[in-house]
């Protein structure tokens, strides 16, 4: 699992940070300058740190790292990226880079996740951009940005998600027929 954080990163009472200690292999996307805002650039530490460990991943983002995330699948479309998760994504307008992101369907099969009264990003463009990237969108109701600060440690939601999603991409490769040396155990 691939944690991608917003502006100021997600400190340990964070649900991000509670979602990274449940996995051993999960990796922190980590950033030169979490208070500078630079699409490209945050979307290139998510690069180069696919890069750095390899291998396929199911990435989950919060906020300003929903945009680099974004970012990144358009200009990666073949990374080792295979799900994404989206949590309270930031307001593209608010930082300039709506035209920066995909305008259709990521490359991966993906969630949105809102907040009715995420001061943010509305729960209406939320739903815009989730129709747009051709992601599943579901919304907390009144649940803030989804922060700590709002009240979110833990995320069961985001756990459970990762788990059904990581199921899923295992069934997509196995194979539709077993070879007959995968059946040796049964003689």
């Amino acid at each position: 699992m691939l944690i991608v954080p917003g502006l100021n990163d997600s400190g340990p009472a964070h649900w991000q940070s509670w979602l990274q200690a449940q996995y051993r292999d999960a990796r922190r996307v980590e950033q030169r300058d979490w208070t500078d805002p630079a699409l490209d650039r945050w979307a290139s530490r998510v690069g180069s740190t696919i890069e750095r460990h390899g291998g396929e991943w199911i990435a989950v983002a919060h906020s300003f790292g929903c945009l680099a995330l974004a970012r990144h699948l358009l200009l990666h479309p073949g990374s080792g990226v295979r799900a994404a998760l989206f949590v309270a994504p930031a307001e593209p307008d608010r930082f300039g880079v709506a035209a920066l992101l995909p305008d259709g369907r990521l490359p991966v099969p993906s969630t949105v996740v809102a907040s009715d009264n995420d001061p943010w990003m509305s729960v209406a463009s939320t739903r815009r951009w989730a129709q747009r990237w051709g992601s599943a969108w579901l919304t907390l109701g009144e649940a803030g940005h989804i922060n700590a600060e709002s009240g979110f440690g833990p995320l069961p939601l985001a756990r459970r998600w990762v788990t059904a999603m990581g199921a899923r991409l295992a069934a997509e490769r196995r194979p539709d027929h077993a070879e007959l040396a995968e059946w040796s155990f049964a003689v």
